[in-house]
């Protein structure tokens, strides 16, 4: 077996969902270093279209995409976009996602609807056009982005997000099991706390959260590259035997 080629990436297309920062840019730096083309599709189109340039210096095809996971013509304006430039889409990372901290009883419907609207909805519909693509093509790895909270409450107040999260959990069970005979993979990759430079601050000596690290095992945050390995796992054929499953990748925080 060529362990090497089993995770090449090599010719395929990948899209990444709220991919121009952060983790999305990271796991899209991941697959482009692996051989993949890749599409960045991001509320921003300018920040879409730098973050795909400079993922080109890779020497796969790149491209930068505005859209609205919520808007459903829009999602699918998009794959029939990267269909009609790549001729295929392999891979998706559902990346997109919003959070929220703010207590039950402050949240007004609007905003608990507008988490529920990109975490959830956004999920499912870029899953399902990108899944239709995939099944008409013979296959495909979809990639969702849930949380450690998925499975816990946290100590902060984000109900909304959790409870978001948690189904997109459920979601990627669900999809992988309506799938698995089209040869279409759906897994979950479920990040903790992770460095960014929206969250850097906030876990700071003196930070809001500063004192979580002492709840993590490892006793710190994650970094973002570190969840590079896993999405090309994910995405390649070296986890052919490999759907329906969610991979927390925390640091231990969810041992205790």
């Amino acid at each position: 077996m060529n362990y090497q080629q089993l995770f090449s990436l090599q010719g395929k297309t990948a899209l990444i969902t709220g991919g121009a920062r952060g983790l999305g840019k990271a796991m899209a730096e991941a697959l482009a270093q692996s051989g993949a083309n890749i599409v960045i599709a991001d509320m921003e189109v300018a920040s879409a279209e730098k973050a795909a340039q400079e993922l080109a210096s890779f020497g796969g095809k790149t491209l930068g995409l505005q859209v609205d996971v919520t808007n459903e013509e829009q999602v699918k304006t998009m794959v029939e976009r990267i269909v009609s430039e790549f001729t295929e889409l392999n891979i998706v990372i559902n990346n997109a996602g919003i959070c929220q901290k703010i207590t039950v009883e402050e949240q007004s419907l609007e905003d608990w609807k507008k988490t529920m609207d990109v975490n959830v909805n956004g999920v499912f519909l870029v899953s399902k056009y990108t899944g239709k693509q995939m099944k008409a093509q013979g296959g495909g790895s979809i990639i969702n982005v849930a949380s450690m909270s998925s499975f816990i409450a946290n100590t902060e107040a984000q109900c909304a997000y959790n409870a978001s999260k948690a189904a997109v959990d459920m979601m990627t069970k669900c999809m992988a099991s309506e799938w698995a005979g089209d040869r279409i993979r759906v897994n979950a990759i479920a990040p903790g706390y992770m460095k960014t430079d929206m969250t850097k601050p906030i876990f700071a000596p003196g930070g809001e959260l500063a004192h979580v690290l002492d709840l993590v095992p490892l006793k710190r945050l994650g970094e973002p590259y570190e969840l590079g390995g896993l999405a090309i796992y994910l995405a390649s054929e070296a986890s052919s035997f490999v759907t329906g499953s969610t991979f927390i990748v925390d640091g231990g925080y969810t041992i205790w």
